[in-house]
């Protein structure tokens, strides 16, 4: 358990996919650039099992964890972590009901 002030340090803002690819060298990691509302991103992600044509992806929002610790899975840096569901070991990405604004605030 954490408590909610440990909760408000967690930054979620919703991105913007403007690309997305599969790395050569990872059979599990996707290349997500997202627009951020100013600023680019770019988080690997491993779905890439799931999305044979990750270009679906493009254009789509979602919520994405802002002030984690970048780190480098396969030699990319990794400058943030989506969020998905899990369901039956699939992940199912999450998407706002209707267009917002990238950066907006997730609360």
């Amino acid at each position: 358990m954490i408590n909610i002030e440990d909760f408000k340090k967690v930054e979620i803002k919703i991105g913007k996919v403007i690309s997305a690819e599969k790395i050569p060298e990872g059979d599990k990691l996707l290349k997500l650039i997202f627009d951020m509302g100013g600023e680019q991103r770019q988080v690997m992600s491993g779905i890439a099992e799931f999305y044979s044509d990750p270009s679906i992806l493009v254009g789509k929002e979602m919520p994405v964890v802002v002030n984690i610790e970048p780190r480098k899975l396969k030699g990319y840096e990794s400058q943030g972590m989506i969020m998905a569901a899990d369901v039956d070991g699939r992940p199912v990405l999450l998407y706002p009901e209707t267009e917002v604004a990238p950066g907006s605030i997730v609360k």
